[in-house]
């Protein structure tokens, strides 16, 4: 019987005035570029109403291995923003 899949959430807060700008590159570039990274089978993003960071990202991954590939390396983190994000929290779940 093959493991269940993971949950991969990230959390993080940007200043308002750098909002529509990362929406705009998280929605049309970075969720397209971790979509077709080997391992990550789903994304949605989510924001938080209260007790956390206000951005979320939901991801569905196969495990792992998902964080282990060339691909994936190329490409994660916050790209432009990265001086920009504050509050980072990374969640990973798994079905008990």
């Amino acid at each position: 019987m093959s493991e269940p899949h993971q949950t991969h959430m990230v959390f993080v807060d940007i200043d308002p005035e750098d909002e529509a700008a990362f929406d705009d590159w998280y929605n049309n570039t970075h969720l397209p570029d971790i979509l077709a990274c080997p391992g990550w089978l789903d994304a949605r993003r989510e924001k938080c109403l209260e007790g956390g960071p206000a951005h979320v990202a939901i991801y569905t991954i196969t495990g792992p291995e998902a964080y282990e590939t060339p691909e994936f390396a190329a490409i994660k983190g916050f790209g432009p923003f990265t001086d920009k994000i504050r509050n980072f929290r990374r969640v990973r779940l798994t079905k008990s």
